[in-house]
């Protein structure tokens, strides 16, 4: 297939191409200004529509009524074509607290899926459970809180997934055994529900951390007398995820997250529960009961559990609360967050090689998705 009169995102200079796009079994075969269409080859014309690559959802516990932790594999499909619908065509499932056991069968289970046309591509798992700081334990229940033990780790179902990222209070890993298990595993590393010092978050930087989990929440404020996780996350090289929905970090601190750590350090995540697709009421995660009112999910206790955000309602936040530029906004849900979970080889930008994952915007200063493609073929 060749797509022409296309304005194609490019990921490197943050512009457009005006150009064609080569699709084939399921790839991007090239990319150009001037493409000629090959012999009886399909040929689609966007009419100067906009371009650009599939979002990528780093950190999300589910949608469309259904959670990963806890729903039955029928209900992946449902997942993954509700979240590609809504231009998500890369997932990663995230699961929040619950028994190793359990979690390790939930790991199971996404490991083996295999999407059918139009459904999101699973990269792999997300642990935010189990290895949380009881102190900054937000929605998670504290019953199902573990120490943080290398020997959890000796799971087989880890060396099975396509990546494994794992949020965890790493000040709790006293000796670093922790970290270098997982490490060992080929994880990336995200500090996350902390109680960390400065100096403690700088140490698990030194011992491999790659990102902040959900900067600002389940973190101690910052201080201009203790900078704390959230001084060492805006200061550093360690990718910081963001919920942009202007309830978990207001505007004006999106802002300063932005300018402190640009396109290439902010991966705009939804954090979605189940309820994210559906009407306010009754719902759960991570073990405790949540209560969704006009779309602001919390448990009994008031505390925030989750969002009902679409990643695609988080870029158009961040244009407009950072007050940038489309152009800039989508490299936080494409290539940083792919980046963050080392994924970047296969998506989160429209170059050859890479999965044929792309959204059609029909405006070029806000993300209005008119059309998606995954894996090479239209969704319907």
């Amino acid at each position: 297939m060749l797509i022409t009169g296309a304005n194609i995102y490019r990921n490197d200079s943050r512009t457009f191409l005006r150009g064609s796009l080569r699709i084939g079994n399921g790839r991007i075969l090239e990319v150009g200004e001037y493409l000629t269409p090959g012999e009886e080859e399909e040929v689609r014309d966007l009419g100067g529509a906009f371009v650009f690559p599939g979002l990528v959802d780093a950190h999300t516990h589910g949608r469309a009524g259904f959670d990963f932790g806890s729903c039955s594999p029928d209900a992946y499909g449902v997942m993954a074509l509700d979240y590609a619908r809504h231009g998500v065509t890369t997932v990663m499932p995230t699961l929040a607290s619950s028994t190793l056991a359990q979690m390790v069968s939930a790991t199971d289970s996404i490991n083996r899926f295999v999407p059918r046309s139009g459904e999101a591509t699973f990269c792999g798992v997300h642990w935010e459970g189990r290895f949380l700081n009881p102190e900054k334990k937000g929605a998670h229940a504290p019953e199902l809180l573990a120490p943080l033990l290398a020997s959890d780790l000796e799971q087989e179902v880890f060396r099975m997934c396509g990546s494994l990222h794992i949020s965890a209070a790493y000040e709790l890993d006293s000796d670093g055994s922790f970290m270098r298990k997982a490490r060992e595993l080929g994880a990336t590393l995200g500090l996350g529900h902390t109680n960390a010092t400065y100096e403690e978050a700088k140490l698990a930087e030194a011992r491999g951390l790659s990102s902040y989990t959900h900067v600002f929440n389940c973190m101690p404020p910052l201080h201009h007398r203790n900078g704390g996780a959230v001084c060492a996350a805006l200061e550093g090289n360690c990718i910081a995820e963001l919920i942009c929905d202007g309830i978990h970090v207001s505007p004006e601190m999106v802002r300063l997250v932005y300018r402190a750590k640009g396109s290439g350090g902010v991966s705009l995540i939804s954090d979605s529960m189940e309820a994210t697709g559906c009407p306010d009421g009754a719902y759960s995660i991570a073990g405790n009961p949540v209560s969704v009112e006009k779309g602001i999910a919390r448990t009994p206790e008031g505390a925030l559990a989750g969002s009902t955000l679409t990643l695609c309602e988080a870029v158009n936040r961040l244009v407009e609360y950072a007050d940038i530029s489309l152009a800039d906004a989508i490299v936080c849900a494409t290539e940083t967050p792919a980046k963050q979970v080392g994924i970047f080889e296969s998506c989160g930008s429209l170059d050859a090689g890479k999965r044929a994952d792309l959204i059609v915007s029909s405006n070029r200063d806000r993300l209005v998705i008119h059309r998606v493609m995954v894996r090479g073929e239209w969704m319907k």
